[in-house]
């Protein structure tokens, strides 16, 4: 079985990494450092971390003022709360003055579990890359969280990134580069694409497997940055395949589908299918049985990819 950790973990121990080597960074959370992993930084740098208590539009609120004093801020909470209760804070203060926060938002997607459709943040990378100036990352694993919270942090400005809860199997190799804005090519292939971002990257691997016994070339992609999408490498598929599935665990509306369509409707059209949520709320139950319900599995991808074929 493939090594799993969860990408609020990866997040967890790469902060506090940052932290000893950048005395001018500083963290924030609303009461929930436990679960979004911000506790490790605190244990090593307690003078720099700031519990703001329940709280969340104060939160981003603080950490603009810390921000535009001079300091890279990591500011923590569930997606929803951040995405979703925040947002006007985020927009205005953040976003409007391109403040250095990065929000770094944990327990995203259906695979949140049984706290329910109230708790499942699926339109959040929607609301945020609708911001201007916002970089919105969504990491496929532990490595890739880490090594994308690091360039967050190295780069100047607002920065989105999606964390999940779940333990998710790892897909790359600590050797890997990564680059905000660039995506990765997972598998070379002259079919079909797959276009996957977050979790759905290693189901997009394993549908790849299944179609590959087919007789099918996949071409696997992960595109870890929403904002700025890698308008080049969704073009160049386009062109080099029959047509590209996107995957995401996220609403159809305005996440990952949405931006490969932008692109493709600009550069070089193409049959598009969609795996992701379809315009509708979240439920209670385990992970693996909500990415069932919602359609969000590799069997899914496969179908998905037939559906091209018919098309």
């Amino acid at each position: 079985m493939a090594e799993k950790m969860a990408t609020r973990q990866a997040y967890g121990s790469t902060l506090a990494a940052l932290g000893a080597k950048d005395e001018n960074i500083v963290v924030l959370d609303a009461d929930l450092s436990g679960s979004t992993m911000t506790k490790v930084f605190a244990k090593e740098f307690p003078e720099r971390f700031f519990n703001v208590g329940i709280a969340e539009q104060n939160l981003y609120g603080i950490a603009t003022g810390m921000a535009l004093s001079g300091k890279t801020v990591f500011a923590s909470t569930f997606a929803i709360f951040a995405a979703g209760r925040a947002f006007e804070i985020i927009r205005n203060s953040i976003g409007y003055t391109r403040a250095n926060v990065k929000i770094c938002a944990t327990h995203a997607g259906v695979t949140v579990g049984e706290d329910g459709g109230s708790h499942q943040a699926i339109e959040d990378m929607a609301l945020m890359r609708t911001i201007p100036g916002m970089t919105v990352i969504n990491p496929s694993d532990g490595v890739s969280a880490g090594k994308l919270i690091e360039k967050a942090a190295a780069m100047h400005g607002p920065v989105y990134v999606r964390l999940g809860r779940a333990a998710v199997p790892i897909v790359y190799d600590e050797e890997t580069k990564f680059e905000i804005g660039k995506a990765v090519t997972l598998r070379e292939g002259s079919d079909y694409t797959i276009i996957a971002t977050g979790i759905m990257v290693n189901e997009a691997l394993n549908a790849a497997d299944v179609l590959e016994k087919q007789g099918l070339s996949i071409r696997v992609i992960d595109m870890h940055t929403i904002k700025p999408v890698d308008e080049e490498t969704i073009a160049k598929a386009a062109k080099e395949t029959k047509g590209i599935v996107t995957a995401e665990e996220h609403t159809v509306i305005g996440g990952l589908g949405s931006c490969v369509a932008e692109v493709l409707a600009k550069k070089h059209p193409a049959p598009v299918e969609f795996i992701g949520i379809q315009d509708v709320f979240g439920q209670s139950g385990k992970p693996d049985e909500l990415m069932k319900a919602y359609n969000l599995t590799a069997d899914d991808i496969v179908l998905a990819v037939e559906r091209l074929k018919n098309r």
